[in-house]
């Protein structure tokens, strides 16, 4: 029994990284669930044009977002080999990039009506959403920087301060959500529009927040001393783990963003219940999402040893605390579905009854595809762990966009199976990646075995 040991040490470590990293990820989460809450309760229209506004911005910066998680396991790996100069360089680099993104993608979220108009958004919905994106594209800066220094102190084990960081962010959320949507304190009533100022004044409370603590709790790091000075290595190196990142982001985001583009087609209800369902599927995804990032850190600290053993364990322990999430996941979906749908829409709105219906369609199936979705982030964050990334872009984008998206709508509109066709959709593109990147991480760690025997 001696062969356990091990196994329960790298367990309590992946709960010590994990754990901090999956609270933080639900508190963030938990900011666009109080958004799509509230702007439920304020009115149907403003829910639909809240999450149509909100997966444009998502998908946008998970683009960016590339920069962000590349510093993860870059910085894992140079703090195992004591590299403390190559891990401020390269946090640096992906400052400049991710800020550099943000002011590149500006344009398109302050005149995002027209665009909204061409994919075939009704008229209504688009010009409420453009009101949504011409705000919040200005949080792209602030919400990119956090999840730069998130991944720079996640990969040095310091996540407790960016956990309380994202839950006073959640936190402040919920009244300043109040007051601007609502018109309370003599502040006037806004709508989308308030929920939009809330969002760019929360991240720029959690950047401000995690810049002064980067610098008081590292300052041998000098993380931000002479930071206008380029590196043009690091920039290089940044960019060349973060690209890949971002667009197999991109492509599993936009998988659910295009399902979301297509659901406006279906009607406002339809919208309305895909993003009900879409926001309480996102809060179990980002518990993977979590253990994810533990796996990233913990795989980027073996690689950079070279201890294949330790990667292996890690790998086993990340992969069955999954599994045992995406069981309770399915048994929630699954028994009490109609009930989550019902927290997110006014009771006495007109439109409840065919709200909770499609919701709780959706939900059901959820419970089957949540599977597959939590193999496929589990074998991203392992695959990012030991820097691998080119492979895994392709494997997503035929994945998500040569098989999702296609068999999503043939499901949808050419079968009539309307929003379940989509989730369906889903579900294929999803499954496809995960046994494409499970195969890929195991190709690749055998090969690793080799060159070390």
């Amino acid at each position: 029994m001696n062969w356990i040991v091990p196994y329960l040490g790298s367990f309590r470590s992946m709960l010590r990284l994990g754990g901090p990293l999956i609270l933080s990820q639900l508190a963030l989460m938990g900011i666009g669930v109080t958004d799509s809450i509230m702007l439920g309760w304020y009115s149907v229209e403003a829910l639909a044009a809240g999450v149509l506004g909100h997966t444009v911005f998502f998908v946008i910066f998970i683009v960016g977002g590339g920069f962000g998680m590349a510093i993860m396991p870059l910085v894992a790996s140079a703090v195992a080999r004591d590299a403390i100069t190559e891990a401020r360089r390269v946090t640096r680099m992906g400052l400049w990039l991710s800020i550099a993104y943000a002011a590149a993608v500006l344009p398109a979220f302050i005149y995002s009506e027209p665009l909204l108009v061409i994919i075939r958004q009704p008229a209504e919905l688009a010009q409420l959403a453009s009101r949504y994106l011409s705000i919040v594209g200005f949080a792209m800066v602030p919400a990119l920087i956090v999840l730069v220094l998130k991944s720079y102190l996640s990969a040095q084990e310091l996540m407790r301060f960016a956990l309380l960081t994202t839950i006073i962010g959640f936190i402040v959320n919920i009244p300043l959500n109040y007051v601007l949507i609502f018109g309370k304190l003599g502040v006037p009533e806004l709508g989308v529009e308030g929920s939009a100022i809330a969002s760019f004044l929360v991240n720029s409370l959690m950047a401000i927040c995690l810049c002064i603590y980067a610098a008081i709790k590292l300052p041998e790091q000098a993380l931000f001393q002479r930071i206008w000075r380029p590196d043009w290595a690091s920039m290089r190196t940044v960019t060349k783990l973060g690209l890949p990142i971002s667009v197999t982001s991109l492509a599993e985001a936009g998988l659910f963003s295009a399902s979301t583009l297509m659901m406006g087609w279906l009607g406002t209800v339809a919208v309305a219940a895909h993003g009900i369902a879409l926001s309480i599927t996102s809060l179990t995804f980002v518990i993977h999402v979590g253990l994810s990032s533990a796996a990233t850190i913990q795989v980027g600290h073996a690689f950079g040893a070279n201890r294949l053993s330790d990667l292996k364990r890690s790998t086993i322990v990340a992969s069955c605390a999954s599994a045992v999430i995406v069981a309770l996941t399915v048994l929630l979906f699954l028994s009490m579905p109609e009930f989550l749908v019902s927290l997110y829409v006014d009771p006495m709105a007109p439109e409840l009854d065919e709200i909770l219906i499609y919701g709780t369609l959706l939900l059901f199936m959820a419970a089957l595809f949540s599977t597959v979705d939590a193999a496929q982030v589990m074998a991203l964050g392992m695959l990012r762990g030991i820097q691998d990334t080119s492979v895994p872009m392709g494997m997503a984008i035929v994945s998500y966009w040569i098989i999702g998206i296609p068999v999503a709508y043939w499901l949808a509109f050419t079968l009539e199976w309307g929003g379940v066709g989509l989730w369906a959709g889903l579900a294929i593109g999803l499954a496809c990646a995960s046994f494409g990147l499970i195969g890929r991480f195991l190709i690749l760690y055998r090969k690793l075995h080799a060159k070390a025997a």
